[in-house]
C-alpha cells in the first residue's frame, strides 16, 4: 500500500473532525496537527491541499485560535504560496485567501482593540485626576520614607482611609501625592501616617508668591480616621474561577472517536514529515 492514500486519509480525517467546533481548539493546541496540516497546504497532490485548506478554514472559525495559528511556522507563507502559484485551482486560491484574510483581520483587530483600551485607560486616568470636582489632591511631605519597608507601611496606612482615591511615591524626595475625596481632611492622613510611630508627614503647599511651603499638621488634631474595615478580597492566582472544573461541555458519541483520531493523525505526522 503507497503513503499517498495515508496521506489523505489522515487530511480527510482531521478536516472532519475540524468541522465539529468543540474539536477545534484541541486540533490547535496539540503540538504535531496544526504543523502538519501546515506540511499538507505545500503537497503536491491538490485534493491534500484542499482538504487540508478545508480543516485550517474551519480551525479559523474559532477565534481564540487565531493568533496561534497566524503564529505558527510557515503558516502565513504557505497561503501565501497557495495564492501566487499558476497550477493552484482557482477554488484552492480562493479559500487560500479568503483564510489568509481571517487571520490577518484578526491580527489587526486585536491591535486596535488593544489600542482602544490604552486610549480609554488614559482618558479615564485625566478625568480623574484632572476634572473630577469631587477629589482634590493632596501633596505630603514624609520624614522617615527612607525604605521599601517604609513606603509599604505607609501604603497600608493609606489604602485604610476611607475616601483615598490613589497615591503615588516620590522616593526621591520622600514625598506621596495622594488624590482624595473632597470632604475627606488632609489632616486624616497626617494622623493615619503618624500611627505608624516611625513616619510622620507635613502637608506641601504652594504660597501666594507660586513657592512651596510646608505646613505640619496639629499634633492635637482630633480629626477622625474614618476606615475602610472591608478591603477587597483578591482571587488567588493558584485556584480557578471555574466553580465545577470537572465538568466539561462534550459531545456524546463523538469524544472518544476523535481523540483516537487525534492521536492517530499526530502519530502518523511525527512519522511523516517528508514524504
Amino acid at each position: 500500500m503507497s503513503a499517498e492514500p495515508d496521506v489523505l486519509a489522515v487530511v480527510n480525517q482531521l478536516r472532519d473532525l475540524a468541522a465539529d467546533p468543540l474539536n477545534r481548539r484541541a486540533i490547535v493546541e496539540d503540538q504535531g496537527c496544526l504543523p502538519g496540516l501546515i506540511l499538507f497546504l505545500d503537497h503536491p497532490n491538490p485534493q491534500v491541499v484542499y482538504s487540508a485548506l478545508l480543516a485550517v478554514r474551519y480551525l479559523a472559525e474559532c477565534r481564540p485560535n487565531r493568533e496561534k495559528m497566524m503564529g505558527e511556522l510557515g503558516m502565513m507563507l504557505s497561503l501565501q504560496n497557495i495564492m501566487q502559484k499558476g497550477t493552484s485551482p482557482g477554488e484552492t486560491k480562493l479559500l487560500a485567501s479568503e483564510i489568509y484574510e481571517i487571520l490577518q483581520n484578526s491580527s489587526s483587530a486585536e491591535a486596535e482593540k488593544a489600542q482602544a483600551a490604552a486610549s480609554c485607560r488614559r482618558k479615564a486616568q485625566f478625568f480623574l485626576g484632572a476634572t473630577n470636582k469631587r477629589a482634590k489632591t493632596v501633596v505630603l511631605q514624609i520624614n522617615g520614607l527612607d525604605d521599601s519597608t517604609r513606603r509599604s507601611l505607609c501604603e497600608e496606612a493609606l489604602l485604610k482611609i476611607k475616601g483615598v482615591i490613589s497615591f503615588t511615591f516620590q522616593m526621591a524626595v520622600k514625598r506621596c501625592v495622594v488624590r482624595i475625596r473632597s470632604d475627606l481632611k488632609a489632616e486624616a492622613l497626617g494622623t493615619a501616617i503618624a500611627a505608624t510611630k516611625v513616619m510622620t508627614a507635613q502637608q506641601v503647599v504652594k504660597g501666594e508668591d507660586g513657592a512651596e511651603v510646608i505646613m505640619p499638621f496639629q499634633e492635637d488634631s482630633d480629626v477622625v480616621v474614618e476606615q475602610n474595615t472591608h478591603l477587597p478580597d483578591y482571587l488567588p492566582e493558584d485556584e480557578s474561577p471555574s466553580q465545577e472544573p470537572h465538568k466539561a461541555v462534550t459531545r456524546l458519541g463523538s469524544t472518544q472517536d476523535g481523540v483516537s483520531w487525534l492521536n492517530t493523525a499526530a502519530n502518523f505526522l511525527s512519522r511523516s514529515f517528508y514524504w
